[in-house]
């Protein structure tokens, strides 16, 4: 399994950004999909997950109506649309094929701040 995730970077407050994690090594299709984040000094936190099908599940209350999961199964990439974004938004951002994050990327970093 690899997944690389891409996209993060330097944002203002109420700033937006698109993440991507393209997948190889299993039947993408097949997957349902996760992102979760850690944030400096703090445990995997988990923010969003699609099922195999498109379904959508935003856990984070914080998260809910500022970031939208999405996935490609033509291109083995999942997507998460950030929006209205918040310092406490900073953190490592991972795709990983369970909610737990045991199997993920290398992250990419968001970082809100003026």
């Amino acid at each position: 399994v690899l997944l690389v995730e891409s996209g993060g970077g330097l944002v203002q407050p109420g700033g937006s950004l698109r993440l991507s994690c393209l997948a190889s090594g299993f039947t993408f299709s097949s997957a349902t999909m996760s992102w979760i984040r850690q944030a400096p000094g703090k445990g995997l936190e988990w923010v969003s997950s699609i099922a195999r099908e498109g379904t959508r599940n935003n856990n984070q209350a914080s998260v809910k109506g500022r970031f939208t999961i999405s996935r490609d199964n033509a291109k083995n990439t999942v997507y998460l649309e950030m929006s209205s974004l918040k310092s406490e938004d900073t953190a490592l951002y991972y795709c990983a094929t369970d909610p737990t994050g045991t199997v993920r990327g290398q992250g990419t970093q968001v970082t809100v701040s003026s």
